[in-house]
């Protein structure tokens, strides 16, 4: 048992998230065997929908997660289950080109 109190602290967070997060893994392990189970859009929302979360939290890699509903979709496709994921793409920012016109230059005459 830690002696000081920061420790201590750390500890009692360090339980909680514990907790926490052994919650998001039984949800998400439960929803994906459900959809394993029983192929329907239902379950493969929810499946995907935990995977999302799971990823967020930080308990999965976002990688694996992407990985998961990649596998999810194919088994989805390949028992005629449609999936309403949708797909977000990021488009790049288009800047557009200045149309201002270059200053004029301007002519002095010198008289002598």
């Amino acid at each position: 048992m830690p002696i000081i109190k920061s420790a201590k602290k750390r500890v009692k967070t360090a339980t909680k998230a514990t907790i926490r997060n052994s919650k998001t893994k039984r949800t998400l392990k439960d929803t994906v065997k459900l959809f394993g189970r029983k192929s329907t859009q239902a379950n493969l929302s929810k499946a995907q929908s935990a995977l999302d979360k799971a990823a967020k939290k930080g308990v999965i890699h976002k990688n694996k997660a992407a990985r998961q509903k990649s596998k999810l979709a194919a088994k989805a496709k390949t028992a005629g289950v449609k999936s309403t994921a949708k797909i977000v793409t990021k488009k790049p920012a288009v800047k557009k080109a200045a149309t201002k016109k270059p200053a004029a230059k301007k002519t002095t005459s010198k008289s002598k």
